[in-house]
């Protein structure tokens, strides 16, 4: 079970020698809700859609279930195990507010020493302060992270997944624990954070009662998986060795390396990066920037304008258009959730002294460039910050079939860029649950076996490094 910010898909994955196939056998839209409180989950309905998918997935021999989503957003359990209204959704608003709260009590430069977390008002620790001042905050028992809340609903078993727990701002990334000298400043009562638990442990069975609503075996294990979708997009990189750089571009595009353990210097947190845990203990250290949201709503902009948009088409147009006419800052707080991207992203570049983009084409254009510029500014830097270099950048997610950013990617960072696989998180997913049950040996087996039997395209760098150094002078973007 993959959950994506706007849609998810329910995927069976056979391994044998050699082999690894992916059926889809159910996929559906993830729709947010927006009530007089605030915008929120449809979570009830992302748990049917779950059961509607075991349904569907029934007629395969089914060795295991797991479930990754996105990060961040939260149910709170009242002491009866019942959910305590819907959760909100990470682009509410309510996160800002909880940040200043936040910040009174801990200092921005202590609290990354402690969690290593990039700043961003979507985050768990921001939203909890604005959580607390709400009608129900003293009946909450227990929080439970997305994905771990569709499990306990599948299991009745409680527990926090590590990937996404490292997400929170209220994980200690020395430690690798819950931070209770954090909680207890910030007034967070421990009783909250369920025991941690690791990618590939059991999570329990598939209750009776739930599987004879989804029509499935009784007993069905369900296993622990990098409940991160990113955590588990970059387990399935098919990187053959160290050196190697990601970026898992969808909605969003966190670019990063993977490393041992965790940078946590004041230059790393003056440079917005995060530190989040891997499967088997890595940390994945990145920096989160706006990814293919930025096109996708501008062609939702246009298709509620009335126009026609043919997104194959929108693509060869961008592929001719001027290159460097305008560029924007993919990190920018003001593309996070505007009324209308195409005009905020006008006014970004008349901002920075530069004339807007004047038709769909040249807007995707941007869109890609700045992209692109953002995998080359956060690479670099990860880079430097980390002491870690890197020799090809592993470009996964729905953006590895967009071959005009793969290039694009290879031609900013300099470095060859492999794409694919586009299911890299379903992949990552499987893998843990395979190695679980013993199909895969390790990770690094199940990285060769994804290279072997997945499409991939390579892209090498076309030259032209002046060309972005000056572009990103131009504009401000280093």
């Amino acid at each position: 079970m993959d959950l994506g910010a706007s849609s998810g898909r329910v995927i069976v994955g056979r391994f044998g020698a050699g082999e690894l196939d992916l059926h889809e056998v159910h996929r559906f839209a993830n729709n947010p809700v927006r009530l007089a409180d605030g915008l929120h989950w449809d979570v009830l309905g992302l748990y049917r859609e779950v059961l509607g998918g075991l349904r569907l997935a029934q007629p395969h021999a089914l060795a295991s279930v797991g479930i990754d989503g996105w990060a961040v957003d939260f149910g709170l359990l009242d002491g009866d195990g019942v959910l305590l209204g819907n959760p909100y959704h990470y682009r509410d608003e309510r996160g800002v507010r909880g940040a200043e709260a936040v910040r009174a009590r801990v200092d921005d430069a202590e609290h990354y020493r402690i969690c290593g977390l990039q700043r961003l008002p979507i985050n768990t620790v921001y939203q909890l302060a604005a959580a607390a001042r709400s009608a129900h905050w003293d009946r909450a028992e227990t929080l439970l992270l997305v994905p771990d809340l569709l499990v306990y609903w599948l299991t009745g078993e409680v527990g926090a997944e590590i990937t996404n727990a490292s997400t929170t701002g209220l994980f200690d990334a020395t430690s690798r624990s819950w931070s209770r000298p954090l909680l207890d400043r910030l007034g967070l009562p421990s009783r909250l954070f369920p025991a941690l638990r690791a990618p590939g442990e059991p999570a329990g069975h598939v209750r009776d009662g739930v599987a004879s609503e989804a029509g499935v075996a009784g007993g069905l294990p369900v296993t622990v998986v990098a409940s991160h979708d990113t955590a588990s997009a970059v387990a399935a990189v098919p990187a053959s060795a160290d050196r190697f750089a990601y970026v898992s571009c969808g909605t969003w595009s966190p670019a990063g390396l993977e490393l041992d353990g965790p940078v946590l210097t004041e230059e790393s947190r003056a440079a917005n990066f995060t530190n989040e845990l891997g499967v088997d203990g890595t940390v994945r250290y990145l920096r989160n920037t706006m990814g293919l949201w930025l096109l996708h709503e501008c062609v939702r902009s246009w298709r509620r304008q009335g126009r026609v948009v043919d997104e194959p088409q929108l693509l060869a147009q961008a592929a001719e258009a001027a290159p460097f006419a305008a560029l924007v800052d993919a990190t920018a707080p003001a593309l996070l959730a505007p009324a209308d991207m195409p005009s905020a992203i006008a006014e970004q570049c008349a901002r920075t002294g530069q004339r807007p983009p004047a038709d769909p084409a040249a807007v995707t254009r941007c869109v890609l460039e700045s992209l692109a510029m953002a995998h080359r500014a956060t690479l670099r830097e990860a880079a430097r910050l980390s002491g870690r270099g890197f020799d090809v950048v592993h470009l996964v997610g729905g953006g590895s079939r967009i071959e005009l950013l793969c290039q694009l990617t290879a031609d900013a960072c300099g470095v060859p860029v492999v794409a694919g696989p586009t299911e890299a998180t379903a992949l990552g997913n499987l893998l843990v649950q395979a190695r679980a049950s013993g199909a895969v040996a390790d990770l690094a087996a199940g990285r060769r076996l994804v290279a072997r039997t997945q499409r991939l395209r390579h892209y090498r760098p076309r030259g032209g490094e002046s060309e972005w150094a000056s572009a990103a002078a131009r504009v401000g973007l280093g």
